[in-house]
């Protein structure tokens, strides 16, 4: 006799020789179908099947399903998939189900820090858009007005909103030095945006992500969630890819053989590592990186600021800048003479 236990997404089956003997079938309810598809998803097992299964044994049974082998089914890819004569509720039902469950796990993973990192995104647009603008408006202003510094965004654009006087080099054009001022008032609006920017990340990030505001600052903090994908992401990392996130380029050109391998890449924006002799600035920023891990972490669950872990950073920066008098011991035993493995004419 063949015995075959059958799942659906509307219940479970016993089956006898291609006949079903024992059935067990699931809520009408896209609620609790929806939870039923989520826990075979995970691997789990449906009440439906825990009642099929805990009815008696088993052992002689076949199945396609692979959840059920740790029960003491016997894995058969060719065995019946599908209960003949059995048509189940109509597929609106599965299609209600599989709605509700994209939306509870839309809702899951949903995380807030993602208007953090747009944000974070639109200050970079800017920071490029002010560039351009501010060097073409330089540009601009310098051909009638020599004076003025062109490698300074902020004369040229007061340059440009100043009222305009007679040029003898050329006349003056008044509708082209209307777009000129135009273009400057744009400068200025778009520095105000960008200020606005700023100041909304630093007001947001510390309600969000209050240990890695405190330990890197609102802004160099919101910088690393956006690079990493998020507060979940970073959160995941381990302190060896904090320390290069923002210097991909670099490590890949390691990879190739082409570079040394990088030290750091955004926390090189914190000022501890910034203000740090170049010889240093590696091993601060393997310290720095490991109490970001931790603070993402803290931060994923939701606990209070922890001084701890700047004090702890504190004072390895104490103990590093402590050693730059001390002379470097070497390792191993001191030479009096040149190496063995030379020629002896060398040596």
């Amino acid at each position: 006799m063949a015995r075959t236990v059958v799942t659906s997404w509307f219940g479970t089956f016993l089956l006898e020789d291609g006949r079903a003997v024992r059935s067990a079938l699931a809520p009408d309810d896209p609620a609790a179908l929806a939870e039923r598809a989520r826990r075979r998803r995970d691997g789990a097992l449906t009440p439906e099947e825990e009642t099929i299964l805990a009815g008696e044994p088993l052992a002689s049974a076949t199945t396609r399903d692979r959840r059920l082998v740790d029960r003491g089914v016997r894995y058969d890819p060719y065995a019946p998939a599908t209960v003949p004569g059995e048509p189940g509720p109509p597929l609106g039902r599965l299609r209600e189900a599989l709605l509700a469950d994209a939306d509870r796990a839309l809702a899951a993973a949903w995380d807030p820090s993602i208007h953090v990192e747009e944000a974070v995104r639109a200050a970079s647009d800017l920071d490029r858009v002010l560039n351009l603008v501010g060097e073409r408006l330089s540009s601009w202003v310098g051909r009638d007005a020599p004076d003025v510094d062109t490698d300074d965004p902020v004369k040229a654009v007061r340059a440009a909103l100043a009222p305009s006087e007679p040029n003898p080099l050329a006349p003056a054009d008044p509708s082209l030095l209307a777009a000129r001022r135009r273009l400057a008032e744009l400068y200025r609006s778009l520095e105000g945006v960008r200020a606005e920017l700023d100041a909304a990340v630093a007001a947001a990030l510390p309600a969000r992500a209050p240990n890695l505001s405190s330990l890197l600052g609102p802004e160099l903090a919101a910088r690393l969630l956006a690079h990493a994908g998020g507060l979940e992401r970073l959160a995941r990392f381990p302190a060896s890819t904090i320390q290069v996130l923002g210097a991909e380029r670099a490590f890949f050109e390691h990879l190739r053989g082409r570079a040394p391998p990088p030290r750091h890449g955004l926390l090189f924006l914190h000022p501890a590592i910034q203000s740090a002799p170049r010889f240093e600035r590696g091993k601060l920023a393997r310290a720095l990186a490991g109490k970001v891990a931790i603070a993402a972490r803290r931060d994923r669950v939701g606990s209070p600021v922890d001084p701890r872990l700047a004090s702890a950073f504190e004072t390895r920066r104490a103990d590093l800048a402590g050693r730059r008098g001390r002379p470097r011991r070497r390792k191993g035993p001191e030479r009096s003479g040149p190496p063995l493995h030379r020629a002896p004419e060398h040596r």
